[in-house]
């Protein structure tokens, strides 16, 4: 483990500073909470930040309350739900800008009380918190700049989706094996989740406990960015993810042991590491980093 300070280097000091205003920062689910918080530091760091929001309304309020405060941020709808509005982001940023950075995925839903675990919502949980990523990905790849210095994604995700959450040895097993992963592994345990969701039998399959389905789509999305890493390394782009712990955010209906703004200043470190520190396919559980596979 490597423990890592969780302060973001100012734009004075030009030692760390490898970001400018041609930076070009993308982060979703941007209208509130760690999102919103995310874009403002990242703004006031000096980089280009695009905001995005599922509601057109309250993007907009978000966007003006920033500017308000003296912050140039550009907004465009975006429900990582929806394919067709991924597809009609990734050709609206490529139009305006041409190229990308940095993508934070930070949209996210649970429909659980902190005390309840209901899996209702299954479907649309995992749609737009592992499908949604995955596709925005995809679509977004080739905006990248490719370089090893400045092109990072960084997926907000949760410790609840770790491999000690999950029971099942076979399932754990199957997440463990870096050689035999593949996209094909992570979407068939998804589909078989969902499959036992609607038979009422997923109790029965070790999964982890807390927030199942929010735990499933995060595990999903840890495996992954795992996976994607590794594709990637070599080519110029760096893939981690990010639990920012218990955070007081209308998920968690207002508990928390920390303020998104504590949040989001830990997120922006580690989507501003310094290209000498930047790392590719870890699991960042506040500031301390470990391979998800060990977990």
């Amino acid at each position: 483990m490597l423990a890592m300070d969780c302060k973001v280097s100012t734009p004075s000091s030009a030692r760390t500073k490898w970001w400018s205003k041609e930076t070009v920062a993308v982060v979703t689910g941007a209208n509130k909470g760690i999102g919103f918080a995310l874009v403002k530091r990242l703004a006031e760091l000096g980089l280009t930040v695009v905001l995005t929001s599922r509601d057109v309304t309250r993007g907009k309020a978000a966007i003006e309350s920033l500017r308000a405060q003296g912050l140039d941020i550009e907004f465009c709808q975006l429900d990582v739900g929806d394919s067709s509005s991924i597809m009609a982001f990734a050709s609206w940023l490529r139009q305006g800008f041409g190229r990308l950075d940095i993508l934070v995925n930070n949209a996210g839903v649970s429909f659980n009380e902190i005390d309840t675990n209901s899996v209702e919502h299954a479907e649309t949980v995992i749609r737009t918190n592992f499908y949604g990523p995955k596709l925005l990905i995809e679509a977004l790849l080739p905006l990248f700049r490719r370089s090893s210095a400045m092109s990072r994604i960084l997926n907000i995700s949760s410790q609840l989706g770790l491999l000690n959450k999950v029971r099942n040895p076979a399932l754990k097993e199957l997440l463990r094996d870096e050689d035999k992963l593949s996209e094909e592994k992570i979407e068939h345990m998804v589909s078989q989740f969902l499959d036992q969701v609607k038979k009422g039998t997923w109790q029965e399959h070790g999964w982890p406990k807390v927030w199942t389905d929010y735990a499933v789509s995060k595990l999903a999305l840890n495996a992954y960015s795992r996976l994607l890493a590794k594709k990637q390394e070599g080519h110029g782009l760096s893939v981690n993810c990010f639990c920012p712990g218990f955070t007081r955010t209308a998920m968690t209906r207002g508990q928390g042991s920390r303020t998104p703004e504590e949040a989001a200043e830990a997120a922006a470190r580690l989507a501003l590491l310094p290209p000498n520190e930047l790392p590719t396919g870890k699991f960042f559980k506040w500031c301390t980093s470990t391979l998800y596979s060990k977990l």
